[in-house]
């Protein structure tokens, strides 16, 4: 397993990613190889891959963005260690979040207009707030 893990670090150095990127993958990785320690990771299955994907959710309630980057990691061994044709691989990925956007008071509104002193800008600015416009 820890030549697999420095094949693995390596080439994400050679690749050039990121200190960030390198730390995460690396990490999530390294799970996956300690979660299917007992099997060979050539053969490990796509079921299984979303199977262990499933278990984290469900055990370390794992966000989104985490399980994102935890199948783009195994991706990456499976890509560019392993050698293998870019494929699709059928891991269900989670829906994007779709976030509301940040409302602004009645004070800091009130604040914005009477920040501006010319008469124009004020209706302008008072224009694009009633119309909706950000």
């Amino acid at each position: 397993m820890e030549e697999v893990l420095r094949k693995y670090k390596d080439l994400l150095i050679q690749k050039r990613y990121s200190q960030n990127t390198q730390d995460i993958y690396y990490s999530y990785f390294k799970d996956f190889c300690l979660y299917f320690i007992k099997k060979e990771l050539v053969d490990i299955t796509t079921t299984q891959i979303n199977s262990y994907i499933l278990d984290l959710i469900k055990s370390k309630n794992i966000s989104i963005s985490q399980q994102n980057q935890r199948i783009n990691a195994i991706k990456f061994y499976y890509e560019k260690i392993l050698g293998k044709e870019k494929q699709y691989y059928t891991l269900y990925r989670p829906k994007k979040e779709h976030k509301l956007p940040k409302v602004l008071s009645k004070n800091e509104v009130k604040r914005i207009f009477n920040s501006c002193k010319n008469i124009k800008h004020r209706c302008i600015l008072m224009l694009i707030y009633s119309a909706g416009l950000r």
